[in-house]
């Protein structure tokens, strides 16, 4: 279980992180920073929690560390008392962060084929089959005498079947941890997301099958469901905007800004966050996914929402004001 630390000393750690990284730090600086961490098991635990928050900086794809912190502590896009407001929030979720790496499986990375945020990739199986992975997405593929079996591990694909050579016709299927869908002659796409298995059927056919429930239920073309280890969902039509990732975009029509926020969050590094004030906001439109920068500054030009950043990598959308 994560020690629950009190925020205020958080935000004492933070304060201390911006001036030890400023560049303008002493040794007096550096001093008073061990004399505060002495002060009970409590603050030693914040400063360590604040250097594990740096040690996530120096990881990013492009050297923001030294610039993010001297933004923090000089004048900039934000007072120093918001970013240490802002600091201070991210060594609160630091250990949710942790226990969600911590928790990744394994299998992710020693995947047959993964990409990663905002990437995707298109592959062709050893039958001829087309494979699209969207962002962040891994498998597994195996192929042998009895079947041809797809492991999604996490993220999305799109299969667009092909005519098995072998004789005779071995099934085509795709397995998650909720279940499997087997392909009957079609194109269609599968996701996890979370506690459910989702379903999505261009053309021909797919019987969808839980892990642990002893019905199924084949969805045509034109429709889409989800399932969990136990149950199917009802069939529901097919909307135009759930495939529109194939072709780089984000569809949407009287979403959610939080929820059409979560889902630009998918295709770009860092953190993308939504202040609750505007979280209810409806938002319609067509919005790049190869660069989500351009759709967070539609959003800014059309909607009355500020987009807020100490680097590209952590981002908040604000109302305006």
């Amino acid at each position: 279980m994560v020690q629950r630390i009190d925020p205020l000393i958080l935000g004492e750690a933070a304060d201390w992180l911006v001036q030890l990284q400023s560049g303008a730090a002493t040794e007096a600086d550096h001093r008073a920073v061990q004399a505060w961490c002495q002060r009970s098991t409590e603050h030693a635990q914040a400063w360590q929690r604040a250097e594990a928050v740096l040690g996530d900086f120096s990881r990013l794809p492009v050297p923001v560390t030294g610039e993010t912190l001297r933004r923090l502590s000089r004048n900039g896009a934000v007072s120093r008392r918001q970013a240490l407001q802002r600091l201070g929030m991210w060594l609160l979720a630091a250990p949710a962060a942790w226990l969600a790496w911590r928790e990744t499986p394994w299998q992710q990375w020693t995947a047959d084929a993964r990409t990663a945020v905002g990437e995707q990739r298109l592959l062709t199986l050893a039958d001829g089959s087309q494979l699209l992975l969207n962002t962040d997405t891994a498998i597994d593929i195996s192929f042998d005498a009895q079947q041809r079996r797809i492991d999604l591990l996490a993220g999305e694909i799109l299969l667009t079947s092909a005519k098995d050579p072998a004789t005779p016709a071995r099934p085509l299927l795709v397995r998650t941890l909720h279940g499997q869908a087997t392909a009957r002659g079609t194109r269609f796409s599968v996701s996890v997301e979370g506690a459910l298995t989702r379903v999505a059927v261009l053309e021909g056919a797919v019987d969808t099958r839980p892990l642990h429930g002893t019905g199924s239920l084949l969805l045509r073309a034109g429709e889409r469901s989800a399932f969990d280890a136990d149950r199917v969902l009802p069939a529901s039509p097919l909307e135009a905007g759930d495939l529109a990732w194939e072709h780089g975009m984000l569809l949407a029509r009287d979403m959610r800004l939080a929820d059409l926020l979560q889902e630009l969050g998918r295709y770009r590094p860092g953190v993308l966050r939504c202040h609750p004030a505007v979280s209810e906001l409806k938002v319609s439109g067509a919005f790049p996914l190869a660069d989500t920068d351009a759709s967070l500054r539609l959003l800014g030009e059309t909607l009355p929402v500020a987009i807020q950043g100490l680097t590209r990598y952590w981002v908040t959308v604000e109302p305006v004001g």
